[in-house]
């Protein structure tokens, strides 16, 4: 009796054997390190030079790094310590004009276990260090921008249609507003307009001589217009992430008009609030003359510049950008690809006015907070700036360059409009960070507590169940190896959270084995064999063991399912907590059990 095959010894000790080889890269830790990616300049590679430069910046300094590893497309440089990880981004960041350079953090795990795809779990904000930013959307802008596109389409409608107007802008209370001097043609104007643009409703108003319209967006678009502007941020807020070389960030929505970003492993503050708050885009437009036709703007140096108030292309035709240098001034640039249409109207544009000037206009939104009565108040100005006047040579369509801009202003111009433009402005209305020091702490005391509970249980265990409780407690130490093993195959993020996900599956993994022990005493107590007590325990145990976890498991779906954040981390830990428990509390308990008890004569059981 008790007896399993050979077969299933086997498996049992290859799955153990499987868990332990990746659960084993999250014991050897990380370096600091600086990592240095050539994403500003996509033609270059990270070369000889480049890392001759990296050599020499950090003999300067007089910092041995502990190692250096480079291909085509990143180096990562290895240092003993935070402070030297510090002091050599300083200077790599000035020395290597035109390439990322970011803080992170470098597993040290083996090659050996690299090359069968073991990884160390992620580390969220709260263990690793970070910033934390809750950014909100500003929404009417979004719609406002939207009203002032319709505006401008519809200006184009009726040229195309040979319709005049007296009137076409956006109303201040909101929606696209058209006037015009006959009833007929108005009414044509609306039909028209409701055709093109279902999304629309409209309302008229009729005076002498002034037949106006007003559109609006319907409940459904309007609703649709701001998840599209939290869609877009999103993913333009992922793709500056990105270009920061930034490890496994959360970005996620929150709420209507809320995102949150999660940034493990950064420490440069301002740097991350530069690109992920900025809302900077381009307008091309032609210079003009002082005229109804023609806008007045500024340059750098506060002189006016008249622009024609149709716009060539804007930002969000921009595929490409990349920053590098002039050929023949030597001055910063930024190299702009277009995407078809933009590059159509480009080079039909420059065709048609070569020899005259044609203009860059940078236009960014920016929130300023001041205390007024005690009172916070935010302002929001559109700062629209000429940061470029050139005349046109010859024809160009979808390649070209923007010059006119200091070093850093043309990197960082170049990842914006590479990233894409935002939607919506945003702000970040919550900011917090967490230093590396507060993040291997919070491991410390998580590790601690983890160690603690595990011993509680363990010596109870051992006290109250003798040698089966030497079993259930390999049973539980092989438990939590499974569970970190899960945890780093499928490469989440452990938050603190879910280290009390860890510690809570400890406690309840332990229960199945109980269960199953105090069945056995009872079998013994009724005077069955030894051998038909071990067995009557295991099967009888099944039942209930299966659904006391099955609830519990349902109970964690819920959380992972209608959680956010925190939620859904303890959620993660406590699922599979629960399914490794099954297999190791039922199947290697017995595994264990059979190979000591089965098949032989025993008088007495230590139970």
């Amino acid at each position: 009796m008790n007896q399993y095959s050979t077969w299933k010894y086997l498996a049992i000790l290859g799955v153990l054997l499987l868990a332990t080889f990746y659960a084993m890269p999250n014991l050897f830790g990380e370096d600091p390190a600086v990592q240095i990616s050539a994403a500003y300049a996509r033609d270059v590679k990270i070369d000889d030079n480049t890392q001759k430069t990296v050599e020499e910046t950090l003999k300067n300094l007089q910092i041995a790094p502990k190692r250096i590893e480079r291909d085509d497309k990143q180096m990562l440089i290895r240092f003993n310590d935070t402070d030297e990880q510090l002091k050599a981004s300083s200077a790599l960041k000035n020395a290597l004009s035109g390439f990322v350079v970011a803080q992170n953090l470098a597993s040290t795990t083996p090659n050996w276990l690299l090359a069968i795809g073991a990884k160390p779990m992620y580390l969220g904000l709260d263990l690793r260090g970070g910033i934390h930013f809750l950014m909100a959307i500003d929404m009417q802008t979004a719609i406002r921008q939207d009203e002032e596109r319709f505006s401008q389409e519809f200006r184009n409608l009726f040229r195309e249609e040979k319709m005049r107007y007296k009137t076409v802008q956006r109303n201040t209370q909101g929606g696209a507003f058209i006037s015009f001097t006959d009833l007929v043609t108005r009414d044509k104007a609306v039909n028209l307009i409701k055709t093109r643009y279902p999304d629309l409703i409209s309302k008229t108003a009729d005076e002498p001589e002034n037949f106006s319209a007003t559109f609006t967006y319907t409940p459904q678009a309007l609703k649709q217009v701001k998840d599209t502007a939290i869609e877009q941020n999103l993913t333009t807020l992922r793709n500056r992430v990105n270009e920061l070389g930034v490890a496994e960030p959360v970005i996620q929505r929150q709420g209507e008009d809320k995102i949150v970003v999660q940034l493990p492993g950064v420490q440069d503050t301002a740097r991350a609030k530069e690109i992920l708050g900025s809302t900077a885009t381009l307008e091309f437009r032609l210079v003009g003359e002082e005229g109804a036709g023609s806008q007045q703007m500024k340059n750098r140096d506060g002189h006016p510049v008249w622009l024609k108030r149709s716009v060539i292309v804007t930002g969000d035709q921009i595929s490409n950008a990349s920053s590098g240098v002039d050929q023949q001034s030597g001055s910063p640039a930024v190299m702009v690809r277009l995407d078809g249409k933009g590059a159509k109207r480009m080079y039909e544009t420059t065709k048609e006015n070569v020899k005259k000037p044609m203009a860059v206009l940078f236009i960014e939104n920016k929130v300023t907070t001041s205390v007024v009565d005690g009172k916070e108040v935010k302002n929001r100005q559109k700062v629209e700036e000429v940061i470029n006047v050139a005349t046109i040579q010859e024809a160009f369509g979808q390649n070209f360059q923007i010059t006119g801009l200091a070093n850093n202003e043309a990197i960082n111009l170049a990842l914006l409009l590479r990233a894409g433009a935002l939607k919506a402005p945003m702000e970040i209305v919550e900011e917090r960070t967490i230093g590396p020091s507060l993040g291997k702490e919070n491991i410390k005391q998580g590790v601690n507590s983890i160690l603690v509970g595990f011993l509680l249980v363990v010596i109870m265990i051992s006290i109250r169940y003798r040698q089966f409780g030497i079993i259930a407690n390999a049973s539980l130490f092989l438990n939590v190896i499974m569970l970190v093993s899960l945890l780093s195959i499928m490469q989440a993020t452990l938050t603190l959270p879910g280290l009390a996900g860890i510690l809570l599956t400890i406690g309840m993994a332990i229960d199945a084995n109980v269960l199953i022990f105090e069945r056995i005493r009872e079998e013994i107590k009724i005077g069955n064999s030894p051998q038909a007590c071990i067995y009557a325990g295991y099967e009888k145990a099944w039942a209930t063991i299966l659904d006391s976890n099955v609830t519990t498991l349902i109970g964690g779906l819920a959380l992972f399912s209608f959680g956010s954040g925190p939620v859904k981390g303890f959620a993660i830990t406590l699922c599979l907590g629960i399914l490794t428990s099954m297999f190791t509390a039922v199947t290697v308990s017995r595994g264990m059990t059979n190979w000591f008890y089965g098949n032989r004569k025993i008088d007495k059981l230590s139970i």
